[in-house]
């Protein structure tokens, strides 16, 4: 059985481990189980919950016994953990239609056939709760003296709203979740990040009092790019999971849009490639880099999207940005594609602007039809509000949209009419 915390350690997925000689211990036995959370705040997963969907995904591949928790009913209490204002409360029927979508996402990454894997939903023993019997039995094991003393806690009680009643009692729900998989199913760790250390500690004192066993908790560390901006967040928003809410070819670009920094840990991280590829994938520059990061952004949109959907945004990609063959010698455990495929026949007219133009900002509708994209500026508007404008695969929703140089992607701008219709846009560099 491949040792679980080296792989993590070295693939940069720990922050903290509680009882690390014991846990180590513990992981050489059979039957090991573990578990994370996914509250059901969105009817989509999105990047930033990669890093947890990988750990379950790795414990798996090493022969433990994942549990992914949908928490149908910590979602209708809300989590404080990183947040300096309250969740707004969902209903039982929206929760319940998110906890079903990322059922169905987290399947693209474990295997939960025969038994592998399990899928389950708090929602199923927290709503049974008895108000009365619950404290009795589960509340007198909390201190609240050590409960405000979580950082979670004594962010919000810091803030100007305060920590509502019913996020305080989060962390007993989410210890709770633990004594309950351990009870039901064997579960002796929970994993989550690092924002959770307090929860996962509260689980495993709550298992040591009623049943005097141990429980072991591992952390992550936050994820940011290089530039300190937090994994998954966009100018335009979220990378969702969701093909529906991101398409495989933007969740391509995402990816492909690595800063050069980040390429060799996004690889670590969000790759089941060996590591000692991806450490020779660090050496990489210039060119050869920019191939990591296509072999990057298909493996990544693989696992997301499977590899039919990575495949074609790969096809899209090479032949509107002309992304040529991907050599044999980098990063040669990859499903990439590699021959010179016949890419998807876009014939992209180009047209070179001045940086400072894109500077000043372009209305949308008017460089649609300067580009040849629309027969006149009216019908450019037509054709914006009708939704069949695009700009670097996003839609336009509105003609008063200004084009700038934020929309630049590696000094490019790709706009699309319809579904078959593209112009680059390529800005000249600034003169020294």
């Amino acid at each position: 059985m491949t040792n679980v915390m080296l792989v993590l350690q070295e693939r940069g997925f720990i922050d903290q481990v509680t009882h690390e000689k014991e846990l180590v211990d513990y992981l050489t036995g059979e039957n090991v189980t573990c578990y994370i959370g996914f509250d059901p705040t969105a009817s989509s997963l999105h990047i930033g919950s990669l890093v947890p969907i990988m750990s379950l995904a790795h414990m798996q591949r090493c022969g433990y016994r994942p549990i992914a928790l949908v928490g149908g009913g910590t979602g209708l209490v809300g989590d404080p953990s990183g947040k300096t204002e309250m969740r707004k409360l969902l209903t039982p029927g929206i929760v319940e239609e998110n906890a079903a979508g990322i059922k169905k996402q987290l399947s693209n990454f474990i295997d939960f056939t025969d038994g592998k894997a399990l899928l389950l939903n708090n929602a199923e023993w927290l709503t049974k709760l008895k108000y009365i019997p619950f404290l009795r039995d589960i509340g007198r094991h909390f201190s609240v003296n050590r409960m405000i003393k979580a950082e979670t806690c004594k962010m919000r009680l810091a803030s100007d709203e305060g920590l509502s009643f019913i996020e305080f009692n989060y962390m007993v729900l989410q210890a709770y979740d633990f004594f309950t998989l351990f009870d039901m199913h064997g579960c002796r760790l929970q994993l989550g990040g690092s924002d959770q250390w307090g929860n996962i500690v509260a689980g495993i004192e709550l298992i040591r009092r009623m049943q005097k066993e141990t429980a072991f908790g591992i952390t992550f560390p936050l994820i940011t790019t290089s530039s300190g901006v937090k994994m998954g967040k966009t100018a335009q928003g979220a990378v969702w999971l969701d093909p529906d809410r991101t398409t495989s070819y933007e969740y391509f670009q995402y990816w492909i849009n690595t800063e050069d920094r980040d390429v060799g840990r996004f690889l670590a991280l969000f790759t089941f490639l060996p590591m000692n590829e991806i450490r020779m994938a660090e050496q990489l520059e210039g060119s050869d880099l920019n191939i990591a990061k296509t072999v990057l952004a298909f493996e990544a949109t693989r696992l997301a999207h499977g590899t039919e959907e990575a495949t074609k945004a790969y096809r899209a990609a090479a032949g509107i940005f002309g992304l040529g063959a991907v050599p044999e010698e980098i990063l040669f455990s990859s499903t990439i594609p590699r021959s010179d495929m016949e890419f998807d026949d876009f014939s992209v007219p180009q047209t070179v602007m001045e940086t400072d133009k894109l500077e000043k900002g372009i209305p949308a509708f008017k460089l649609f039809h300067t580009v040849g994209l629309a027969e006149s500026n009216s019908a450019a508007r037509r054709l914006i509000e009708q939704g069949g404008a695009y700009i670097n695969g996003k839609r336009i929703e509105s003609f008063e949209y200004l084009i700038t140089d934020n929309n630049l992607i590696n000094r490019e701008i790709l706009l699309r009419s319809g579904k078959k219709r593209f112009h680059k846009i390529k800005a000249n560099r600034p003169k020294p």
